[in-house]
């Protein structure tokens, strides 16, 4: 139920950060970022926009980070609720096509913090993808109800 109340709480605010974009194969990675979490958190978050320039269909595999334990995880409503589950299977990427992890659909969920995810600070992760391979993608930390750079409180919306 704790866990639960924790996730419950991220899903307010979103926190949109310019971040210097990455280069894996034909993907193209950028918009990435993370949302600080308060001290004794257990669960955080973080969002990217991944492009696909290529041909080909691609597959976002996984996600792994050395402060957490990292899933894909989909916030989506059901029967008039909103639901959040951890993705198995991994996430399409579509030739010529752009997925976003976005605060209330796709995004990372950072389980079992090691440390809080403090603002100003970065967080890095390794994604791993079916044909492009794994690259390093750093998250600038933004603040817990920023709405991005300068501190500027977010709209009510999801993780």
């Amino acid at each position: 139920m704790k866990t639960f109340l924790t996730l419950l709480a991220f899903a307010l605010g979103a926190a949109p950060a310019a971040a210097a974009g990455v280069k894996i194969g034909d993907l193209s990675i950028d918009g990435a970022w993370a949302r600080a979490t308060p001290k004794g958190a257990e669960v955080g978050a973080g969002y990217l926009t991944i492009h696909n320039d290529g041909a080909t269909p691609d597959r976002l595999t996984g996600v792994s980070a050395d402060f957490a334990q990292a899933q894909v995880h989909e916030m989506k409503m059901a029967n008039g609720v909103m639901e959040m589950r951890e993705v198995t299977g991994g996430v399409e990427i579509p030739a010529h096509g752009t997925v976003k992890l976005a605060p209330g659909g796709y995004h990372v969920m950072f389980v079992g913090l090691k440390k809080p995810l403090v603002k100003g600070e970065t967080a890095h992760v390794t994604l791993s993808f079916e044909h492009a391979g794994q690259g390093a993608v750093d998250l600038p930390v933004e603040g817990a109800g920023a709405a991005g750079p300068g501190g500027a409180m977010a709209p009510m919306t999801g993780m």
